[in-house]
C-alpha cells in the first residue's frame, strides 16, 4: 500500500490511523511502502527472557547511562546507517521526517545507551494505544540495544502497555522470548488496547 508522504503532513492522524489497523511503513527503491503480514512477530510483556548473559552484563558494573527521548533523531540515523553485512536500508528521508514529526507529536519514543556522552546504541518505535510498535536498534558497542529494549520492556511494564510488536521475527530477538501471533488476534489485542489510558511514563521505571 502506497501513501504518498505530503498526505501525511497534510493529515498527520493518518498515520496513527494505519499503525491502529496493524500498517507500518518500509522504503524500498526510494518509496515508502505499508505492510500488514498475516504472521505478527511479538513479544509478550510477562513471557520477556533476558538471556542469562545479558543479565550477567547488567549486574555487573557497566557504563551505560539510559536516557529517553534524549536523541530521537540521532537514534534514527544509527539505526539506518549501513554496517557491515548490510549495505542497504528500509529507513529513508520519508521515513526518517515521519517518526521525527511523531515525535514532535509524543507518538513516538526512544530509549537510547550513552556512553561517555556518546550515543552508543537504542531504539525507536510508536506509541498506539496500549501496543508500542517497534520499529528499529542498533548498536555501535556489544549489548547497547539489548539493554536498551530491557529498559523498554520495563517501561512498558510500569505503564500498563499490553504488548511489544516486533512486526517481524528474527533470530536476534528469538533469545528474548519473541512468537509468532497471526494477524487478527493482534488487530484483536490493538484495538482492545486503543480503549485503555496507557501513557508514555519513563519516570515510572523500575531499576530492571
Amino acid at each position: 500500500m502506497k501513501i504518498e508522504y505530503e498526505d501525511f503532513i497534510k493529515h498527520p492522524e493518518v498515520v496513527l490511523k494505519l499503525y491502529e489497523q496493524g500498517w507500518f511503513p518500509m522504503a524500498e527503491d526510494g518509496d515508502v511502502d505499508w505492510y500488514s503480514p498475516e504472521i505478527r512477530g511479538v513479544i509478550k510483556l510477562d513471557e520477556f527472557h533476558i538471556p542469562r548473559t545479558l543479565r550477567k552484563f547488567m549486574r555487573q558494573k557497566q557504563d551505560f547511562e539510559i536516557r529517553i527521548d534524549q536523541a530521537f533523531e540521532d537514534v534514527i540515523d544509527g539505526c539506518a546507517a549501513p554496517y557491515e553485512g548490510r549495505d542497504s536500508t528500509w529507513i529513508n528521508e520519508d521515513i526518517k521526517r515521519i517518526f521525527c514529526f511523531l515525535h514532535e507529536q509524543g507518538h513516538a519514543h526512544s530509549v537510547e545507551c550513552w556512553r561517555n556522552e556518546q550515543l552508543v546504541g537504542g531504539l525507536y518505535g510508536v506509541h498506539v494505544g496500549a501496543v508500542f510498535c517497534g520499529e528499529s536498534m542498533f548498536s555501535r558497542t556489544p549489548n547497547a540495544s539489548k539493554v536498551a529494549l530491557v529498559y523498554l520492556v520495563e517501561i512498558m511494564k510500569a505503564c500498563g502497555f499490553l504488548l511489544l510488536d516486533t512486526q517481524f521475527t528474527n533470530d536476534h530477538l528469538e533469545q528474548f522470548g519473541i512468537q509468532e501471533m497471526p494477524r487478527q488476534e493482534y488487530l484483536e489485542i490493538m484495538q482492545g488496547g486503543l480503549n485503555q489510558s496507557v501513557q508514555w511514563a519513563p519516570n515510572l521505571l523500575r531499576n530492571p
